[in-house]
């Protein structure tokens, strides 16, 4: 059993009184509606008796779980690892036909360190002579045929997800030191076009939507038809992006909830979990969904992903607003 936790055995009630709810994209105008978390590998999610029913140990068992339980989720690991063929074939075969994969775009596209030992062999050797001996390298040291040979590696692993008809979006999640400038702005509409695939955005420091740039930056992303990632998450810090709610893309919308743990939020060396250790109430979640709905009114799809996916808090969220939005379509 995962270590004791006071809010388990009530997240546990709420969720299974919302499950139903989940299980299928809500319809809305002429759009969905899409719930789900941004994991389903988090080592407090899969201990025994949290989320997974017993039995339910290997990576097949828990997608197929998942994915009866939720038509998206968020993946993490391609931050970290280029994806490969194999992996997704399974992810595709795993899920129903009504299922979506949100992607992270790699850490190399998006300004960020890569740790060198997990690069494709191919790409590994073919390293500037000064990066070969780095333990975490940036893309920005990179000559273009190698950031080429990324992009590349990143379609072709993710194929057979997209030809499914189950890629959502990548999400371009960037750092907290990237601030609003035409720089910024030309590094996301790059993305784009190398990646050929649908992508979101999402800020990591406040400045885009303070007083001086908040008109720009929205003006940007709708001229350019980008989907915005809304987060809700601590405020009061640098970094805090607020609860900005817009519709940026007729494609889709993105919702992303962090929770509001703010002793966590910039606490170093815990883990993920704990960071992220929030279990929204119902009044919480109920403020979100007048604006939900408007924008996904609007929308072809709206996705609406936990981050807080410490122990069963992620899945019992994601049920619970799914509930609260079909209630206030009704």
């Amino acid at each position: 059993m995962a270590e004791h936790d006071p809010g388990l055995e009530e997240a546990g009630r709420r969720g299974e009184a919302a499950a139903e709810a989940a299980r299928e994209p809500l319809r809305l105008a002429t759009g969905v509606v899409r719930t789900g978390t941004a994991s389903w590998t988090d080592p407090t999610m899969t201990a025994p008796g949290v989320f997974y029913p017993k039995g339910a140990d290997s990576a097949e068992e828990r997608l197929r779980h998942y994915a009866a339980q939720f038509p998206l989720v968020e993946v993490d690991a391609t931050y970290y690892a280029l994806p490969y063929k194999r992996m997704a074939e399974a992810w595709a075969e795993r899920t129903p036909p009504r299922f979506r994969f949100d992607v992270k775009a790699h850490a190399l596209m998006t300004g960020q360190p890569t740790e060198v030992a997990r690069l494709p062999k191919a790409i590994r050797e073919e390293l500037p002579a000064d990066q070969k001996d780095k333990k975490r390298i940036y893309g920005k040291d990179l000559p273009k045929e190698l950031m080429d040979a990324v992009y590349e590696s990143f379609q072709e692993g993710l194929a057979p997800v997209i030809e499914a008809g189950k890629l959502g979006a990548v999400f371009l999640q960037f750092p907290k030191w990237v601030f609003p400038s035409n720089e910024a702005r030309d590094v996301i509409l790059e993305n784009r076009e190398k990646l050929g695939l649908p992508v979101a955005v999402e800020f990591r420091h406040g400045s885009w939507f303070n007083e001086k740039n908040a008109e720009r930056t929205v003006r940007f992303l709708q001229d350019n038809k980008i989907p915005y990632v809304a987060v809700d998450e601590p405020q009061g810090f640098k970094s805090s992006v607020p609860p900005v709610v817009v519709e940026t893309s007729p494609e889709l919308a993105v919702f992303r909830f962090h929770g509001r743990n703010a002793e966590n939020w910039e606490k170093k060396g815990i883990p993920p979990s704990e960071r992220f250790r929030y279990l929204y109430d119902e009044d919480e979640l109920g403020d979100w969904v007048p604006q939900i709905t408007a924008v996904a009114r609007k929308t072809k799809e709206t996705h609406a992903v936990f981050n807080n996916c410490f122990s069963n808090y992620g899945t019992t969220n994601a049920r619970e607003l799914a509930k609260l939005l079909a209630e206030y379509q009704a």
